[in-house]
């Protein structure tokens, strides 16, 4: 019996898809109705629980989606200027838990006060409107005077569609699945800002999310999931030789499958931790690395000129917090995009590539139907290609606060290597907040507790 993905394209190939039935209570007339469950891949968007809820005894039917990907660590904040109408149709990804505002006509759509959807920014203001419009003639008998300031406030949103001048629309998502079209990608988006940021304890409990330590009132220290190891108990060959596993989902399809993890030393750099996931359900495959060590004291700016197959050869090491950039292809990709990847420069451009044709992530290049935008996408593909076929030379360029990425030279320690320059650099004190190291005290940490506890 072949093993299916637990997440499937609706298709022809597939005319019998699982529904799961589960008896619940119906909202409506108390009484007991079917919820069905289908499991499925939304084209262009990601993967999906899609509900039905129909109770037999008074007709009462809801329908629902909701999202099955695991929230993210970080919650994201973006940032969009409209300059024109053009700019209103780009399509716009909202979870329930995202905050909307229009900082130039002060108005706000609180979290949580909508469900998750897939629209347009134009759509977004459309049904504000249509809200603000639902109790008008009751308001306009009864309290005429706010029905009148109403009526104002639903001419401003109008008139931000006409775009006469610019304005700003901000998604503030604590579950980090909220996203803006960019219609020039892979290329930057100027007009569009991402920024990240650390979910605060009250935020996490908002998405349900609870350490250990909350849920069964243990302490950190009646119990821990690292123990130390006595001194001479394990030797370094032994650690660097050994191959961990766990139990963990497929990314790609949610099936159970394992991660194959072990540590080893990159020559000339430091130690790694190398994690392999192969599911043998859906055949994908995925790699991620990890540092062995802490954070350098500086950042890193590795920049590489790519001339020739030789080039193309050369070890990369692209830590999880390193930005990717290719100025001649005018591509950026940041540290989310790619994680963290021990490979070549080849293989690099590949990742690259690979994801972009990853179906679980295209729909960040639009609807398939503008011809423009994929047309721009075939051509940055084509790009691709000839990069790998040395017809383009291009310079890589790493930036990594964190100095953990590493690009290998192809000459000797004594010789410099004229393609390849590295810069160290001190951190800005954004770059430290990101990384949470303005809070850490590393020196004397143990005095204020002495001196609290006398």
């Amino acid at each position: 019996m072949s093993t299916k993905p637990l997440f499937r394209d609706l298709t022809g190939e597939d005319p019998d898809p699982e529904v799961t039935v589960v008896e619940s209570l119906c909202m409506n007339c108390q009484q007991n109705g079917l919820t069905r469950l289908l499991l499925t891949r939304i084209p262009y968007f990601k993967d999906v629980v899609v509900m039905s809820f129909s109770c037999d005894h008074c007709g009462y039917q809801n329908n629902e989606i909701q999202p099955s990907n695991v929230i993210p660590d970080r919650g994201i904040r973006i940032k969009l200027l409209i300059k024109d109408k053009q700019t209103l149709n780009r399509q716009l990804v909202k979870s329930d838990h995202t905050r909307i505002e229009i900082p130039e006509v002060n108005f706000e759509i609180p979290s949580q006060s909508q469900k998750g959807e897939v629209t347009t920014v134009e759509g977004i203001i459309n049904r504000a409107i249509s809200g603000l419009e639902q109790d008008q003639p009751a308001r306009r008998e009864q309290h005429l005077e706010v029905a009148k300031q109403i009526d104002t406030f639903i001419s401003s949103l109008e008139e931000l569609k006409n775009v006469e001048k610019p304005f700003n629309i901000i998604l503030e998502d604590i579950s980090g699945n909220s996203f803006i079209e960019n219609p020039n990608a892979p290329k930057t988006d100027p007009d569009c800002s991402y920024e990240y940021f650390k979910r605060t304890t009250e935020q996490d409990h908002e998405l349900g999310l609870f350490t250990h330590e909350e849920v069964t009132d243990e302490k950190k220290e009646e119990k821990t999931l690292l123990h130390l190891i006595k001194e001479g108990e394990f030797t370094l060959e032994d650690i660097e030789g050994e191959v961990l596993q766990f139990d963990t989902n497929c990314p790609s399809c949610g099936t159970p499958c394992q991660t194959n993890m072990k540590m080893t030393n990159i020559p000339h750099f430091k130690e790694v931790i190398i994690m392999a996931t192969t599911c043998d359900t859906c055949g994908n495959r995925t790699n991620e690395v990890k540092s062995g060590a802490g954070i350098e004291p500086q950042g890193v700016h590795i920049e590489v000129d790519v001339r020739n197959k030789t080039d193309l050869t050369r070890d990369v090491l692209k830590s999880e917090t390193c930005d990717l950039e290719i100025p001649q292809l005018e591509l950026t990709v940041g540290p989310h995009a790619l994680g963290g990847r021990f490979t070549t420069v080849e293989g690099l451009i590949l990742a690259i590539k690979d994801q972009l044709n990853d179906p679980t992530t295209s729909h960040i290049f639009g609807d398939s139907k503008d011809q423009m935008a994929l047309v721009q996408f075939e051509h940055f593909l084509t790009k691709l290609d000839e990069v790998l076929e040395n017809k383009i030379n291009i310079t890589i360029v790493l930036d990594d606060p964190c100095g953990n990425s590493y690009i290998q030279s192809m000459k000797d320690e004594d010789e410099p290597d004229e393609q390849l320059r590295i810069t160290h650099y001190e951190r800005t004190f954004e770059q430290n907040e990101d990384l949470g190291l303005n809070d850490m005290k590393t020196e004397n940490y143990g005095e204020e507790k002495t001196a609290n506890s006398t």
